[in-house]
């Protein structure tokens, strides 16, 4: 999300230290072992994790996108690359620099959420709902299953972030303060819009009394909700996790923010065409909206239940570029230290990455940013295939990693990679293959996707199949 401003530049910081997250012996776990003969020191691989416990696996996925609420579906339509970029009808944008979006419609919250509640809560909060409860159905655990029976409850926590938060209802209470005064304001005012509430009522309704929080680090928000979630599972607070990220900005205060920051694409006469990451002419990203939730479980948990496995999680990493509150930095270190960082923890070398689910918004400075840290880390781009899911959904903010994990996840267990459309001018820069405008197939070895948000915030997780 990071997109240039006016704005001071503060003076560079150090490198941020790596935040050590589980338990582990000092200096050794998952470093390569360096062994010494008389001619010369080699490194060996790095070791992955082997302890049930502390693997963590992907058994379900849920989620509310621009393409509804079916993950195959979802995900169908982004292989035949499809964009869901068009004009905004929820609210008058006709005096806008910015008309259009990846604005949800038709969404039903039928099943899922009672009719009462769901006239009241923002749509940040359907959103979160929904996609967490579809994950638990995905995973065997729906509400009324045996299987969400025998669950520990209190060894079942939630973890879902967003950026903006209760956007809607936040700017509706302010504009009846200003109206009416404050005794018009709604009482679910500050429940509805606070951060944290996602994930508070997603664990009442599904009874989850482990670690239960969110995280609001922009558009790196969903990673960051990955990354703990998993180290919940890896220092043995919990067994099952609901992790992810919701969003659902595009309303008038919210699109006229990002106007203000000048970071959204004016590409009005053709929005299908205006997401479009690395072409030479980009102007700017799309905002779109949506949630994506992942259940990960530790492995010895999984097994027991016999749950279906979809994909594992190795590991990941986050940190700041401690730079400037919009631009990334230029030399790359925030973005390339936290790749390695999560590689690190996954136990995972460079060479054994094939395919990355690239942040790219379509921005001027972040987009090349990102591919310049890339190639600090992969000395050979050759092998890896590289797409940016915003092409067609637009950026989804704090949801954005939620909805990109469930594509790298997907292109995993399918073997086909979506194309990143709008590929009509690429800088020359780039030098990956950015699966351009056609799906490919691919058999990915290890992905890892990148988030990364205004702040600095940088946020990596690596995914691979599922190996016992």
């Amino acid at each position: 999300m990071h997109q240039s401003l006016l704005l001071p530049q503060p003076s560079l910081c150090v490198r941020p230290l790596r935040r050590d997250t589980a338990p582990r012996p000092p200096l050794i776990r998952r470093v390569p072992r360096v062994s010494v003969s008389a001619s010369a020191a080699t490194v060996s691989a790095p070791r992955r994790e082997t302890d049930p416990k502390k693997r963590v696996v992907i058994t379900g996925m849920g989620l509310v996108s621009v393409f509804g609420n079916e993950v195959d579906k979802y995900y169908e339509k982004l292989l035949e690359g499809e964009s869901g970029i068009g004009p905004i009808d929820r609210f008058d944008a006709s005096k806008f620099p910015t008309r259009f979006a990846g604005q949800i419609r038709g969404f039903t919250s039928e099943g899922y959420i009672d009719g009462k509640n769901d006239r009241r809560l923002d749509d940040c909060l359907r959103y979160c709902l929904v996609s967490g409860k579809k994950a638990l159905e995905n995973a065997g655990l729906g509400a009324n299953s045996e299987e969400h029976k025998k669950i520990d409850k209190v060894r079942a926590g939630v973890l879902v972030g967003t950026g903006m938060g209760g956007l809607t209802v936040f700017s509706d209470g302010v504009q009846a303060l200003i109206d009416k005064g404050h005794r018009k304001i709604t009482p679910f005012f500050i429940p509805y819009a606070i951060t944290n509430m996602g994930s508070a009522l997603l664990g009442m309704d599904v009874g989850f009394m482990g670690p239960n929080y969110s995280i609001s680090t922009a558009c790196a928000t969903s990673n960051y909700c990955f990354y703990a979630a998993a180290n919940h599972i890896r220092r043995g607070e919990a067994e099952i996790m609901l992790a992810g990220g919701t969003e659902a900005a595009i309303i008038p205060i919210g699109v006229g923010g990002f106007v203000a920051c000048r970071a959204l694409s004016q590409r009005n006469d053709d929005p299908k065409t205006a997401s479009r990451p690395w072409d030479k002419d980009r102007d700017g990203f799309v905002m779109g909206e949506g949630a994506g939730v992942l259940v990960m479980e530790s492995l010895e948990h999984a097994m027991k239940r016999d749950a279906p496995i979809i994909a594992e999680y190795l590991g990941g990493a986050v940190n700041c570029d401690a730079y400037h509150m919009t631009d990334p930095r230029a030399d790359g270190l925030g973005v390339s230290s936290c790749i390695k960082q999560s590689l690190e923890d996954a136990g995972v070398a460079p060479e054994e990455v094939n395919y990355i689910n690239a942040h790219a918004t379509s921005t001027l400075a972040g987009d090349l940013a990102e591919v310049n840290a890339i190639k600090q880390v992969f000395k050979d781009t050759s092998e890896i295939k590289i797409n940016g899911t915003k092409s067609m959904i637009g950026h989804c903010l704090g949801a954005a990693g939620g909805l990109e994990a469930i594509a790298t996840i997907k292109a995993i267990t399918t073997g086909w990679l979506h194309p990143t459309i709008n590929q009509f001018n690429i800088e020359p820069a780039v030098e990956f293959d950015t699966v351009p405008n056609e799906k490919k197939q691919h058999e990915i070895n290890v992905a890892i996707s990148n988030s990364f948000g205004f702040g600095g915030h940088n946020s990596v997780v690596v995914f691979a199949p599922f190996k016992p």
